[in-house]
């Protein structure tokens, strides 16, 4: 499978959002089919890392689309971001859920659990191996580690709610999913 183009990554953020679901995401030896995201956009998006301006955590968000951008939360997890729009603006797309699809027995080692291996960022995230120090950054529009491809799989249809573990923006109902 071919990777998606930057030019995918480089639309408006809840369009891409919105197509990402379906999509698989490989990262090494390990993919899944992406079922759950949220969009995050812009420094008028209260619950945006970018809200205060371009930081060293945060510079990856200000980077070219099709990027991944990590970040590390509560002192012990990864969450994986997929960077959207055009470079200098600050959105990205949080990547909550996958459903495993191959590499399955090295997700369950990385988990030590059998079940629910993918279904939260963080959990994703310890699945697929993913860390900041050598994922941030990375590009997902070249066939190598990690990319993004369509299989032309069909989902059906999705469904909307507000984005979950944040205390401002819950208005918006940037969060995309299917079961």
């Amino acid at each position: 499978m071919n990777p998606l183009n930057r030019s995918f990554f480089e639309r408006p953020t809840l369009t891409v959002a919105q197509e990402l679901l379906g999509k698989m995401l490989v990262i090494g030896e390990c993919s899944g089919r992406i079922n759950e995201v949220e969009a995050y956009i812009g420094q008028n998006d209260p619950a945006c890392h970018a809200r205060s301006g371009k930081t060293q955590r945060n510079k990856s968000m200000f980077g070219p689309a099709g990027h991944l951008y990590v970040y590390f939360t509560y002192g012990m997890h990864y969450c994986a971001n997929i960077v959207t729009e055009k470079e200098g603006f600050p959105a990205a797309i949080l990547i909550r859920s996958i459903q495993p699809l191959t590499g399955i027995e090295l997700m369950q080692q990385r988990r030590d659990k059998t079940n629910n291996l993918t279904n939260g960022p963080a959990k994703l995230c310890q699945a697929l191996g993913i860390a900041r120090e050598s994922h941030d950054g990375m590009d997902l529009c070249n066939e190598g580690e990690g990319y993004i491809a369509n299989d032309e799989t069909r989902i059906p249809s999705f469904k909307t709610s507000p984005r979950i573990g944040i205390r401002k923006g819950l208005g918006k109902l940037w969060r995309f999913y299917y079961t």
